[in-house]
């Protein structure tokens, strides 16, 4: 009897140790904080800036469709953040901050293009009579804007060749206010040593702005290499599904982004709540989506490179690529893109010829950094507004043909690819 009293309170006791044990643990330890380490970068491109929702829990921001935003009173007026739909969204603002963390930035500000962006950079930087050196090769949209909008509001330009430092030095004037890069540069995929342009910026009091679109911050984050401001058209591969149109602009400082922000109040263009939100769970993805795009770029620019129909390929990642010891320096973690260009033998003929012949999984259209692989003809499609002797100046010929990598099997990609190349006379 005795024995099995003893039993019985060292079993009561077992259980109240155990007990107590786990009250003692929760204390140190609870649902729903982080774990006390600097995060991975996999880790951020899921979950930076983003809590769940206070009220309900929710693990995906809501998307906050109102125009106005009741004030408690006229003394606590913007109390909470918000007061009218184009200046700030709390579905917005999430991503914004998303992507400050993500590239390293003090503050970002999203817009309903890219092409939004890049013109709140500009108009936010300079004024009349101001001049900006920017690069001979960059999206076309950014060049038609800086050649004509910007020019009709007495802001001059020169395109030059930002491959090489010297020459980008011998053009800065006392009244130069920007330095405009495009790393890698699109379609032609020259790069910019960003430490160096920066430095140089930097001496001469100038804002250095580089669109990072092709890189990404999972290969390249210019803040961190000495950019003042970087442009981002979140249509590509922040989003990666051919869903929305975006852009952002990621600042160095709290003074340059509110300067940003401020020209995203008066130009009236803040990216739309339902594509934040959609941009937001994207993004989560990217790191996952652009190893395999760079995997599958690798592997067709090396089947192309070894066709005898294929005159010339340019890829970061092949060891033929002029700036190969820059695209190593500069890109992280031995990665180069989902972009590459080619030309084949025969000229602007053969090259429309096999773009006109490119069968699935490739689909002949606009954008860039889907999940699905994309074939381009800028000459006619996205550097359709150059002047024809500014493409050709920068080896955009009729015939160049872009290629955006996507997620497929690359043997599929270099079998379509494989056909119609033999096709070609």
């Amino acid at each position: 009897m005795l024995s099995r009293s003893l039993t019985s309170a060292r079993a009561s006791t077992s259980v109240l140790s155990r007990r107590c044990g786990a009250c003692s643990f929760s204390t140190k330890l609870k649902s729903g904080e982080w774990i006390d380490q600097e995060l991975g970068y996999d880790t951020k491109l899921v979950h930076a800036g983003v809590n769940p929702d206070p009220v309900t829990g929710a693990i995906l921001t809501p998307v906050y469709q109102s125009t106005t935003y009741i004030q408690e009173s006229v003394d606590l007026y913007l109390e909470k953040g918000f007061s009218y739909a184009r200046t700030n969204n709390p579905t917005v603002t999430v991503l914004e901050n998303k992507i400050a963390q993500l590239e390293g930035g003090a503050g970002a500000s999203c817009f309903g293009t890219g092409m939004a962006a890049t013109i709140a950079v500009v108009s936010g930087m300079m004024n009349a009579g101001d001049h900006c050196v920017i690069t001979n090769c960059s999206y076309g949209g950014t060049n038609r804007a800086c050649r004509t909008m910007f020019t009709d509001l007495g802001m001059t330009f020169d395109f030059i060749d930002f491959t090489d430092i010297k020459n980008i030095e011998s053009y800065i004037k006392p009244n130069t206010k920007l330095i405009f890069s495009e790393s890698p540069a699109n379609p032609t995929l020259t790069l910019t040593d960003l430490p160096a342009v920066s430095e140089l910026a930097k001496s001469h009091g100038i804002v250095h702005v580089c669109d990072s679109t092709f890189a990404t911050p999972v290969i390249q984050r210019p803040i961190e290499l000495g950019v003042d401001l970087v442009i981002q058209s979140t249509t590509k591969y922040y989003d990666g599904h051919n869903i929305t149109v975006g852009g952002a602009v990621i600042a160095k400082t709290p003074e340059l982004h509110e300067r940003i922000k401020h020209m995203q109040n008066v130009h009236g263009n803040i990216m739309s709540p339902q594509n934040a939100f959609y941009t937001l769970q994207t993004s989560k993805t990217m790191g996952l989506r652009v190893k395999k795009q760079c995997e599958n770029a690798q592997a067709v620019a090396e089947f192309l490179e070894s066709h005898p129909k294929v005159d010339v390929v340019r890829y970061p990642g092949l060891e033929s690529f002029p700036q190969r010891e820059l695209a190593m320096r500069q890109h992280k973690n031995g990665l180069h893109g989902g972009m590459l260009w080619f030309e084949v033998k025969g000229g602007t003929e053969a090259g429309r010829a096999l773009m006109d012949s490119i069968q699935r999984p490739w689909s002949l259209c606009e954008n860039l950094g889907a999940i699905e692989s994309i074939c381009t003809c800028p000459a006619v499609m996205t550097h359709a507004n150059m002047l024809s002797e500014d493409r050709l100046k920068v080896g955009i010929t009729d015939g160049f043909v872009r290629l955006s990598c996507g997620i497929e099997d690359k043997a599929d990609l270099i079998a379509s690819l494989k056909a119609s190349l033999d096709a070609l006379p």
